[in-house]
């Protein structure tokens, strides 16, 4: 079945969605119960895992060599570390960001009374007050403080109001979509995938398209943290799909358009022939896409693999701009990576020796081994 076409209006729709739910690593609850409730509005069976990973089963024509689909609903957030004498509450980050991006961000804490609104500051913030001593200080999670939308002057009256060490942090993602198709916002890492993921979904039943092995449809609740996929994938599960941002940065391949295809991450490179698969799926349906190495950056994948499961993983990104900061990806990317993602499940299975945990050398794959022939000839010079 070639690629099916993607209800952009509902990818768009979703994302706002997920977007409105605050989901720091650690207090995903209430997003694992919307995007659980969407995949059993879409018809598929749904497990949670005791911390709320979900597993949504979609059965194919065999049960064995299933393939997986993951990406993560978690987000970047932030903790508090101490309450200071000043009233102003000391952070640190949950997940790798910098508290560059930090300053200005508005907030709320999550606290056992209920939830507080504030706004992060560095700690020289008044021009009037310290003059140019605000463009020298210097940048860190130590030169930041939370502020919060209370009364607390001080560290007793942040203690009445219920605000305790270790309580999340919550970063407003303040995102907009632009009618040209570009969409700007903290948190899109990896809601963005979370949405495409649910487009597929949504395009896959609305057209009753079959696949030729079951599905499992995984969403992560700690990717930013390093667990990931690591505790949720079952043994039938032969290949798996990630889908997360890929940086548009100087230096990178990624683009805000079309599929940008991971060919290794710092854990070293994705599987040759799930990876090969991927291209050749994106020129056979006419896909735009690009490929990357990425060296400071893991995924869902990476987590699966280093915890043990034997399965071949491949990744699949939409390019983002300053990632883990105000990022921005546009929409083309998006919908590439669902029509991606329904040509792939719906295609059919290649190595038929993956249905087995362990077998023998028949069937086992091959990787070109072959010299590169080369033409010699005068006519094949390039022109001066």
């Amino acid at each position: 079945m070639p690629r099916l076409a993607i209800d952009s209006h509902y990818l768009t729709d979703q994302l706002k969605a997920l977007l409105a739910i605050a989901s720091p690593t650690g207090y995903t609850d209430t997003v694992v119960r919307h995007v659980a409730k969407e995949l059993e509005r879409l018809g598929l069976k749904v497990e949670l895992t005791r911390r709320g990973a979900i597993s949504a089963l979609r059965q194919g024509s065999r049960r064995a060599s299933a393939r997986a689909v993951v990406s993560h609903l978690d987000t970047l957030g932030a903790q508090v570390k101490r309450l200071k004498e000043n009233g102003r509450v000391e952070l640190v980050p949950i997940g790798n960001w910098s508290a560059r991006f930090a300053e200005g961000a508005r907030a709320q804490v999550f606290s056992d009374k209920g939830i507080y609104r504030g706004t992060i500051l560095p700690l020289k913030a008044s021009g009037h007050t310290f003059n140019d001593e605000i463009d020298t200080l210097p940048i860190g999670w130590q030169y930041v403080e939370l502020r919060i939308d209370a009364l607390s002057r001080d560290e007793r009256e942040l203690a009445k109001l219920g605000i305790e060490v270790g309580d999340t942090v919550a970063i407003d993602p303040q995102p907009e979509f632009l009618d040209n198709g570009y969409i700007v916002s903290r948190h899109l890492d990896d809601k963005a995938g979370v949405a495409v993921m649910l487009a597929a979904i949504e395009a896959m039943e609305r057209e009753g398209a079959s696949t030729p092995v079951d599905i499992h449809w995984l969403f992560t609740i700690a990717e930013e943290v390093g667990v990931g996929a690591a505790s949720i994938l079952t043994p039938d599960v032969a290949s798996m799909l990630a889908i997360d941002n890929g940086t548009t940065a100087p230096g990178q391949n990624s683009s805000e358009f079309g599929v940008t295809v991971a060919m290794a991450d710092q854990t070293g490179p994705f599987d040759f022939h799930l990876t090969k698969k991927l291209v050749r799926l994106c020129v056979e349906e006419d896909i735009r896409y690009q490929k990357d190495v990425f060296r400071y950056y893991r995924s869902d994948s990476a987590s699966a693999i280093e915890a043990g499961h034997d399965v071949r993983t491949a990744l699949i990104t939409f390019g983002v701009d300053a990632s883990h900061g105000y990022e921005r990806i546009h929409i083309h990317a998006l919908r590439s990576l669902a029509e991606l993602v329904t040509a792939y499940v719906t295609s059919p299975v290649e190595i038929e020796r993956d249905r087995n945990l362990h077998a023998g050398l028949k069937g086992f794959t091959r990787q070109p081994n072959d010299e590169a022939k080369q033409d010699f000839s005068e006519d094949s010079e390039p022109a001066e």
